[in-house]
């Protein structure tokens, strides 16, 4: 299993004088946590793309840029790219030139986004949510399997056979459906055949079973093969050294977070026996001391029928510099460990189990 972080680069601001935190400082410091993620281990690292005051990934693949010339392995991609709002060539040439950057280490995890500004800012009508991200999903792949590109559609002008340059090292250059709880969007996934990235913010993540099982099935039904159809998580979590600090480090900023949106929403505000609940062994949240959050990624991976990558999204939490920086070094130096070890056991006893089975049939 993948493990690795997804920031949506906050804006953050400083709990104690309550003044924001210089952008450039932020932005310097988040190209610090990409490195670190890097020399600790982690497989993987994701920026965000949100068009609103509170955010400061609007350029993703900028900042992803920033980090491929810093890093030598962790692999660099988005979380999510706002592809109903993008052109996809452009989004093609900008993640190719990363992976040229990056010496074959981008990818692109392609949502719908869960914020609407994005339409407005570039002259889309929100009536066309759903056929804008297919038709642009279905040119994005297009122009992944070829250099000259024949397409047309509503939302685009057509292409009549131009070259999209530059290619990527990749080839295929990795694409993921990342989604949330629309049905639909599991089965699409599945009927294309992309590795699947699932947001699981709250309630329980076994709820998502029904969903990823669906996917599995279209997938399977449309001719792919069970290696092609990966799944990866998406979850809000925390590493310190032990339970109680890290619930009380991520809790302010959490609750802040989500009852600021729960005004646009409807939604209540958060309080701390709702985010205590998400800290129990089936909620949500990965929130803890390593061996806590180790079992915890363990049972997520089981109940979900095993995944293939699990992000951590710490962000949320506006967490202090040198507390995120020491979260990421016990994901990476303490966290990943214990959850390769035990998975790698489980496969062995697996094969042994396997092994076992078959001896009886070659004495007969």
């Amino acid at each position: 299993m993948e493990i690795g972080v997804d920031s949506f680069v906050a804006a953050t601001v400083d709990r104690l004088t309550g003044s924001a935190v210089d952008p450039a400082k932020n932005l310097s410091e988040l190209l610090e946590a990409i490195k670190l993620a890097d020399e600790v281990g982690l497989d993987v690292f994701g920026i965000g793309e949100h068009h609103r005051r509170e955010f400061l990934d609007s350029a993703p693949t900028v900042i992803l840029a920033a980090a491929a010339v810093q890093t030598r392995r962790i692999r660099l991609t988005s979380a999510v790219t706002v592809l109903s709002a993008a052109d996809p060539v452009r989004v093609f040439q900008e993640f190719a030139t990363l992976d040229l950057l990056s010496k074959g280490r981008a990818e692109i995890v392609a949502g719908r986004g869960s914020f609407i500004e994005a339409f407005p800012l570039f002259g889309l009508e929100l009536d066309d949510y759903d056929s804008l991200f297919a038709e642009k999903l279905e040119l994005l792949l297009k122009i992944r399997e070829n250099t000259h590109v024949h397409w047309s559609g509503k939302h685009r002008a057509s292409l009549t056979g131009q070259g999209i340059y530059p290619r990527p090292v990749q080839n295929p250059l990795p694409v993921w459906l990342g989604v949330g709880g629309t049905p639909s969007s599991f089965v699409r996934a599945g009927i294309i055949g992309l590795p699947l990235m699932v947001a699981i913010i709250g309630g329980e993540p076994r709820r998502f079973r029904p969903l990823i099982d669906r996917y599995r099935e279209a997938g399977l039904r449309a001719g792919h093969s069970p290696d092609q159809l990966r799944v990866g998580i998406h979850s809000l979590g925390y590493v310190a050294e032990n339970a109680a600090t890290a619930a009380d480090d991520f809790f302010p900023g959490y609750a802040q977070s989500f009852s600021n949106i729960g005004r646009e929403r409807g939604w209540p505000p958060v309080t701390r026996a709702h985010f205590d609940a998400l800290l129990g062994p089936t909620g949500a949240l990965l929130v803890g001391d390593p061996e806590t959050v180790a079992e915890k990624i363990l049972y997520v991976n089981e109940a979900l029928g095993g995944i293939s990558r699990l992000t951590f999204q710490m962000s949320v939490a506006a967490l202090p510099h040198p507390k995120l920086m020491r979260a990421i070094e016990l994901l990476g130096t303490r966290v990943a460990p214990l959850v390769r070890t035990a998975l790698a056991s489980r496969t062995a006893e697996e094969l042994l189990s396997d092994e076992l089975t078959l001896v009886p049939r070659h004495w007969k």
